[in-house]
């Protein structure tokens, strides 16, 4: 046997152990791997395995829906096909007041519109419209997510082919049913024509506002030029409208128009369609637009419809639901007031010299009933202004007075106490009366008869500024008002719309009802998707002092201050008219009709001595009469309020008001309406600068009011305003 070296054995024994530690370290890694398995939780396994679950279902489903997708036909004669894009208005008495028509519309060749909007629609509406097939899955995936983060709507989904699917042949609603037919369509549409014709049919049916569809309409409609004569920055506007015509057309708001311009640009800057100096120069072009088109004449009541467009937006339409969703939509507007109103407007704006542009008037009138608008004017010529005065902030000067009165009314005063018309000074401020005439002690009813300053401020002097300030809050004031005294005067600024609704309140028994303008909705099949809901309405004020305000506002119109007013059955209302002549105002009611007028510069410049009982009042008359033709002469459902002159009430205990201590609070400022008519014409027995204790003729002579409140401390709490509801119930009528 041959010799085994010693070296060879030691070499077969390391490599013996070396195989035996791999097979122990194998051994325990296999023992490991094993434990570690047994101690992984079964709850996430099933988790995962539940989710890749549900990802191949959504990708089964994804493919199911393209594959029935691309088995869809093409559509016949898709090139020749118009959509019905008749939406209407009508007037409660059924006058079409406003059609949603093509009232500018051109068809464009897709060869003659320039490159630069192609690319500026494209960035901004559908960066993916050559590359998709009518609809993207992703996009809307996207937009849904972020739409979800959001908590609210931020992005939208549809392409344009998407949209051309739901002009041409869908409804507005969203809903989710809309979504997939809209999808469908759309694909449809792509097998039908090619991208270009599909971009070309777009461009000339899109609605983007100002009564323009299609691309070309709207470059005459804000420039006067063809579409391909407009500048970069021109037609980045004209694209960024598709969105919300309404909101962006720079005739209704510029700055809007120039912001959205400006984010068009810079997603063209972003996709390299301009380079920065193109986008930096045209970021920077002024806006200039045409002459307000001619087709706004059609609308037979413009402001109107524009607080229309706004009510239907709360309700979740947006501009292009109403304009091409063919819906018959019946207003409250009575068609022959608003006819006589804007008549009224231009001949007593006219008769008195007031033909500038500057030289504007605002008219509001609506239902103390049911809160049904019957007739609305933001301005006297729609054509040359587009800005809605109705809901301007402007001094209410006197006409802010009765809220003062019914604060005092409210706290336990009666329309006979009587009230000191004497010069008052508090602090530095003395208001005065016109002309300086002053009375002595007047009773509360004749000091608002007159438009006394001095009174008014002696009154909330007495009642309180906050309990005048809460009053006003609970009746529907919700602009500004200063903590000091001159609000007494109305030298703060309020809203026509709310101070008219509020007055609505002393016409109906203390309720204040929220005035509204769409009575139903229809679609072009007669399906009514939208109809006013029942009337509500809560108390406010109390119903005695409704009353005795109605009793006192009365004397404005028939002795006092409106006597330009007189319509010749029961009415109340007052005059207002603020320092320097710069604004005059007439609010004023009957059983059925509440109106207020507004008329001043807007430019804030003085009217030169129009006061609230000329124009105002001659306006309020004229339509007035036409207002209340179908409601007839009834005279308010109060009891009789006596309202004795001052002769009888100075032989008793009546409550007087009147000192002469200082306030260091207040400020100067307020109406300089005490009155409009001199006093001297009210009771020839005034002495001019000097105040005297006279005889009232007698107004009103009936049996006392049933209840009628003893005067109570000014200092009780005043509770919060209950809100203001839509309108009243028929059992409250």
């Amino acid at each position: 046997m041959a010799r085994i070296r010693r070296e060879d054995l030691y070499a077969a024994e390391r490599a013996r152990t070396a195989a035996n530690r791999t097979e122990h370290r194998t051994t325990d890694g296999n023992r490991q791997q094993i434990g570690n398995k047994k101690k992984k939780n079964p709850f996430w396994s099933n988790v995962r395995s539940f989710t890749i679950f549900i990802i191949a279902c959504a990708l089964a489903g994804i493919a199911a829906f393209e594959l029935y997708l691309s088995s869809l036909s093409p559509i016949k004669n898709l090139e020749g096909f118009k959509p019905n894009i008749v939406t209407q208005f009508y007037s409660h008495d059924g006058e079409i007041i406003k059609t949603f028509t093509a009232y500018s519309s051109k068809k464009v060749d897709i060869d003659t519109v320039p490159d630069e909007f192609k690319k500026a629609l494209i960035a901004t509406e559908d960066k993916n419209f050559y590359s998709h097939h009518g609809y993207d899955l992703s996009g809307l995936a996207r937009s849904t997510v972020q739409n979800i983060m959001a908590g609210h709507v931020v992005q939208g989904a549809s392409t344009i082919t998407q949209q051309l699917a739901r002009i041409l042949f869908l409804s507005n609603e969203k809903t989710f049913d809309r979504k997939i037919k809209e999808i469908i369509i759309a694909s449809r549409i792509e097998k039908s024509i090619p991208k270009d014709k599909i971009l070309e049919m777009y461009m000339n049916n899109v609605y983007l506002g100002s009564g323009a569809y299609g691309v070309e309409s709207a470059a005459e409609t804000y420039f006067n030029k063809r579409l391909n004569q407009c500048t970069l920055s021109e037609m980045a506007l004209i694209a960024g409208l598709p969105q919300a015509p309404s909101v962006y057309s720079p005739f209704n708001n510029k700055k809007l128009a120039e912001q959205r311009r400006n984010q068009v640009l810079l997603r063209m800057y972003k996709m390299k369609y301009i380079t920065k100096d193109e986008y930096e120069k045209a970021k920077e072009e002024t806006i200039r637009l045409s002459k307000v088109p001619r087709f706004y004449t059609t609308n037979k009541a413009p402001y109107f419809t524009d607080y229309v467009m706004k009510e239907l937006e709360r309700m979740g339409f947006d501009e292009t639901d109403i304009s091409q969703g063919g819906y018959k939509i019946i207003t409250t507007i009575d068609y022959k007031t608003q006819e006589k109103l804007n008549e009224a407007i231009l001949t007593n704006m006219r008769n008195y010299g007031l033909t500038g542009k500057n030289q504007q008037a605002a008219v509001f009138s609506f239902s103390p009933i049911d809160g049904r608008i019957i007739a609305y004017a933001g301005g006297k010529n729609y054509t040359e202004s587009q800005y809605d005065r109705v809901q301007a902030i402007r001094p209410a000067g006197s006409a802010f007075k009765p809220f003062v009165y019914a604060t005092a009314l409210e706290h336990g005063m009666t329309p006979n106490d009587l009230i000191e018309d004497r010069p008052i000074k508090i602090g530095s401020w003395a208001p005065k009366n016109y002309g300086s005439n002053y009375r002595g002690y007047i009773p509360l009813y004749s000091a608002l008869t007159i438009s006394s300053n001095v009174c008014a401020v002696r009154l909330i002097k007495e009642v309180g500024i906050r309990a005048v300030i809460q009053t006003a809050r609970t009746l529907g004031i919700t602009t500004p008002l200063e903590y000091d005294y001159t609000i007494a005067l109305g030298s703060n600024g309020s809203k026509l719309f709310e101070l008219t609704r509020a007055y609505g309140a002393f016409a109906n028994g203390g309720y204040v009802v929220q005035p509204f303008a769409i009575e139903r909705i229809e679609t072009s099949r007669g399906k009514i998707v939208y109809r006013a809901p029942k009337a509500k309405a809560s108390r406010q004020i109390s119903f005695i002092t409704a009353a005795e305000m109605t009793a006192m506002l009365k004397t404005v119109i028939t002795h006092g201050t409106g006597r330009g007013a007189n319509i010749g059955v029961p009415c109340a209302g007052k005059t207002g008219t603020t320092d320097d002549y710069k604004d005059a105002s007439f609010v004023g009611y009957t059983p059925t009709v509440v109106t207020g007028v507004w008329v001043g510069n807007d430019d804030n410049t003085t009217t030169r001595s129009i006061q609230g009982g000329s124009v105002p009042a001659r306006i309020w008359h004229d339509v007035m009469l036409v207002a209340i033709e179908k409601f007839g002469k009834n005279d308010f459902n109060y009891p009789e309020i006596e309202l004795k002159p001052s002769w009888v009430i100075n032989q008793g205990d009546a409550h007087k008001i009147g000192d002469d201590e200082t306030d260091d609070t207040a400020k100067s400022g307020g109406s300089i309406e005490s009155s409009a008519l001199s006093p001297e014409a009210v009771d020839p027995t005034v002495v001019k600068g000097s105040p005297v204790s006279i005889s009232e003729p007698q107004i009103k002579k009936t049996a006392p009011a049933a209840s009628a409140p003893t005067h109570s401390p000014v200092s009780a709490p005043i509770p919060a305003p209950a809100p203001i509801p839509m309108a009243i119930p028929e059992s409250v009528r």
